[in-house]
């Protein structure tokens, strides 16, 4: 007993030392009393399990991050934003689906090491997940036709897409996007800057970063192969759609997430790469939207391979997408 009493003595003082460190590290303040103990006690809790995970010496660790006072079930309906397909694909021209080639793969890629992501953004409390996705894809594949990385207006996309069926901040798809971009020009991100809330549409009046007529269209990823996606990545960063609605998503640091998350969709993210980890584990490289603060500096490494159901880690397999774009200069990223 008193071996367990002091255990517990030595947690609470630590939670509330890593408490003030939390709130000052994050920014956080709450209304009264009442509010703080109450996201103490979230706080607490997730802690324990932050420690219990990590005591289990998997290929991931979990930290502390700017979302360690809520509960799993209010982050999740915050900083998501995936909207249900009414149809498989939207109106942009389907190209066909990309099929691995014969050639060989490189054992590695990473388009964030070779001038083809822009830098880690943050989409706030709005369930913009997939204008991020969205943009994601189109500047790696412009930077890739055109050398130029450009960033591109995400609150344009939650503004001005009502009529492809998006719903800005309470969610959208990718191929909406893509369809609102094969037809309308899309702003650079600092003449139309973001938000994180829906408003009226301002594209007349911005800086043209990605021009009419660019993008011709988008292409498929077989399902369930990684093989496939594989190809496609590296060809460039490629939007996918995953399940993060998990404790260990929410709380992930860094290593190979691997085993705990399932493939019912809820968030648009973007795949910028693959590789190895140096103890034999293979990854996908993913790019998420909530901040650097989060993860490893704003991604997150996820099993390559089939881990359970065939879709794969979080259900990266499920319904990988890019758009195309015309080459417009022989100084091609490669």
């Amino acid at each position: 007993m008193k071996s367990v009493l002091i255990s517990g003595f030595a947690f609470g003082a630590l939670a509330s030392e890593d408490w003030e460190s939390f709130k000052t590290t994050f920014g956080k303040s709450y209304e009264n009393r009442e509010v703080e103990a109450y996201r103490k006690g979230i706080f607490e809790t997730n802690l324990q399990f932050i420690s219990q995970q990590n005591s289990q010496q998997s290929e991931y660790t979990l930290g502390v991050n700017q979302f360690a006072d809520l509960l799993t079930q209010e982050w999740s309906s915050q900083y998501f934003g995936m909207a249900k397909p009414a149809t498989s694909y939207g109106d942009a021209p389907y190209l066909g689906r990309h099929v691995a080639s014969n050639a060989t793969l490189p054992t590695s890629v990473d388009w964030s090491q070779k001038g083809a992501v822009t830098p880690i953004k943050n989409q706030g409390q709005c369930g913009s997940c997939w204008a991020f996705s969205s943009t994601g894809s189109l500047e790696g594949a412009n930077a890739i036709a055109t050398g130029k990385l450009v960033s591109l207006s995400e609150q344009q996309l939650v503004d001005c897409t009502k009529a492809e069926g998006e719903q800005g901040c309470n969610g959208g798809l990718m191929d909406g996007a893509f369809k609102y971009a094969e037809k309308t020009a899309i702003c650079t991100e600092d003449s139309y800057s973001y938000q994180a809330k829906s408003g009226e549409c301002q594209a007349s009046s911005c800086t043209t970063g990605l021009a009419v007529g660019a993008v011709t269209g988008f292409k498929d990823v077989a399902t369930d192969s990684k093989n496939d996606l594989m190809s496609a990545v590296a060809q460039q960063p490629v939007s996918i759609a995953i399940e993060a609605d998990k404790q260990v998503f929410q709380l992930y640091k860094d290593g190979v997430l691997s085993g705990m998350c399932g493939a019912q969709l809820d968030h648009g993210v973007l795949v910028v790469g693959y590789g190895t980890e140096s103890n034999g584990g293979d990854y996908w490289k993913v790019k998420n939207s909530w901040g650097p603060s989060w993860g490893a500096e704003g991604y997150i490494l996820l099993k390559r391979g089939k881990v359970g159901a065939q879709a794969g880690e979080c259900g990266i397999l499920t319904a990988p997408s890019y758009p195309v774009i015309k080459k417009t200069s022989e100084e091609i990223i490669v």
